[in-house]
């Protein structure tokens, strides 16, 4: 039995990099797999250049979505969620909410960055957008991924971060600014895997220095939250938690209920109302909310 760390994911195919820095294609037992990109586990070689993962080892977080149907695990034993908007095209709000909503559930420290800063008549409107977030202490980093990609490289030092975002909002230009060698890593992997095209279809973890990592994640165009309930979305709304468990009603849904401590720090301008309404909006879509 050999240890290991998963850093490229493929549907049930894996890339776990070795002690020695060997890099060995790998499969799991069976139909499905839980195996995030970052996790670490044991391994049996089954062949000179292929293994079998035959457990997880413990994680410190995961990181990852779901709806009624099905999760699609993002990636494992991450310190920083790093979520990449753009001045252009326009970014969505209720992503960021979502994805924001996950870091705090499994306790990651979210960063987000404001891309393509060089585009100086979008970047006012943009900025309005995100105030939101950073009147709620998230921090924001602005820059340029063409021009000043190495803004970021100190908010990456000395942690395990994952970056995700939507389509366009140019998180494969950053990723290949800061890990110049992540082109030729990427095409290693696909011939590793025999799996072709799959830049847009898996998440890669690349090591920036001997202390810090980074593990880009396919676009993505929603952030579900099927397995979170409403108890778990209530307390990852950071400004909720000062007001959690001071209502009349122990099961107090938020809405109309008397004495609702939270909407009454709405009506006193304590509690943002697109904030109170995005946390409407999420319970209404759970199955389990």
């Amino acid at each position: 039995m050999m240890e290991g760390r998963v850093v490229a994911a493929h549907g049930r195919q894996y890339l776990v990099e070795l002690a020695d820095g060997t890099l060995l294609p790998c499969f799991t037992r069976g139909k499905r797999s839980d195996v995030a990109c970052g996790d670490r586990v044991d391994i049996l070689r089954s062949s000179d250049d292929q293994g079998v993962i035959e457990a997880i080892q413990p994680r410190t977080s995961l990181l990852y979505r779901s709806n009624d149907t099905k999760q699609k695990l993002i990636a494992a034993n991450v310190d920083q969620l790093v979520i990449v908007v753009a001045t252009e095209p326009a970014f969505s709000d209720d992503l960021i909410t979502r994805a924001l909503l996950a870091a705090e559930s499994e306790e990651i420290e979210p960063l987000i960055v404001l891309n393509k800063c060089d585009l100086t008549d979008k970047l006012p409107a943009a900025r309005e957008r995100l105030a939101m977030f950073a009147r709620l202490g998230y921090r924001i980093v602005e820059l340029s991924a063409l021009e000043h990609a190495e803004d970021l490289r100190p908010e990456l030092y000395g942690v395990t971060s994952v970056l995700v975002g939507q389509s366009g909002m140019g998180k494969s230009t950053l990723v290949n600014a800061l890990v110049p060698e992540a082109n030729a890593a990427t095409r290693e992997i696909s011939q590793a895997l025999d799996s072709g095209k799959h830049t847009t279809t898996h998440a890669t973890l690349y090591h920036l220095d001997a202390d810090s990592e980074l593990i880009d994640s396919p676009g993505l165009q929603e952030f579900g939250l099927g397995h979170l309930d409403r108890q778990e979305i209530e307390y990852a709304f950071r400004e909720f938690r000062a007001y959690l468990g001071q209502c009349r009603f122990r099961d107090c849904r938020h809405n109309q209920e008397p004495d609702c401590a939270l909407i009454a720090a709405v009506n006193a301008g304590e509690i943002d109302e697109k904030r109170f309404g995005a946390y409407h909006r999420i319970v209404g879509t759970q199955r389990n909310g």
